[in-house]
């Protein structure tokens, strides 16, 4: 079934800008039945589930209106668009902070003015007394606040990329890495990290240290690069990093002795985490 015959059928919507799929956009989602959609209204600028990576994170229907394309309208010229596409509309789900139509001018309090089924208002949702949002969980992954960023999302934070050639000094002198590029994701502090690998789409998950930053203890060029532990890796097409810990901010080094010592060390801490989370 192609999405335009879906949302023919569809009697429940969640509206809002989701990126991140976090803890507070699933609890509009629990209201959702089996007929339920998820309309994400996509300002072009989301960096924790850019673009269809939203998909990943929930069963429902995912319908994409750009923001460019309804932004001019006002109250009523939203509602009849919301009208037009789901005509077996009969309920809303949106946040307790929710706005709408030109300007953002109305908030979710003026939806029963211009819709006649039900509207669900979810309050704020805390985790440890921090109010789910994610620009705050933008906050924490600048800060290298792993932990608390999972916390919010309920899940590892993850980036995926292509991969590229590196400047070959891991395999000769140091540790073989993986390296890729990528430009959709919010990236954390720079430094190390304990993540966990997922070569070329397989199912499982490998244990792994990453760095991104630039290298200054050798060429100074910025890198995106994962050591897999205790693994021998073939050919690599693609790459996809879920971040555990953070280990340290990235250092320079005066010799490549010292940054070996320093990655045998980052390994170390990374195996104690993965262990850790398999007990």
């Amino acid at each position: 079934m192609n999405i335009a015959t879906a949302m023919k059928k569809i009697n429940t919507i969640a509206i809002g800008g989701f990126d991140g799929m976090h803890l507070g956009h699933q609890k509009l989602f629990s209201h959702l039945g089996e007929k339920g959609a998820i309309v994400i209204i996509d300002s072009g600028f989301a960096n924790l589930t850019p673009d269809i990576e939203r998909q990943k994170y929930t069963q429902h229907e995912v319908v994409f209106y750009k923001l460019d394309d309804i932004r001019h309208l006002d109250a009523a010229g939203f509602m009849d668009k919301l009208h037009s596409d789901f005509p077996q509309l009969a309920k809303i789900v949106v946040g307790y902070d929710f706005h709408f139509g030109k300007d953002r001018c109305y908030k979710h309090s003026d939806i029963k003015n211009y819709f006649d089924g039900e509207v669900v208002i979810v309050d704020e949702v805390k985790v440890a007394d921090i109010s789910v949002h994610s620009h705050k969980i933008r906050h924490f992954l600048k800060e290298g606040n792993i932990k608390t960023a999972n916390q919010l999302l309920t899940r590892n934070y993850k980036i995926n990329g292509i991969s590229v050639s590196g400047q070959g000094l891991g395999k000769k002198e140091l540790f073989a890495t993986i390296n890729i590029h990528q430009d959709r994701f919010l990236l954390p502090r720079e430094g190390v990290y304990s993540t966990l690998a997922r070569i070329n789409d397989e199912e499982h998950s490998n244990p792994s240290v990453t760095f991104f930053g630039h290298r200054v203890s050798t060429d100074g060029q910025y890198s995106i690069e994962t050591h897999i532990i205790d693994k021998d890796i073939g050919e690599v097409s693609s790459l996809e990093i879920s971040f555990l810990d953070f280990i340290r901010p990235n250092e320079k080094f005066e010799s490549l002795e010292l940054l070996k010592n320093a990655i045998q060390n980052d390994i170390k801490q990374a195996k104690r985490e993965h262990l850790h989370l398999s007990l």
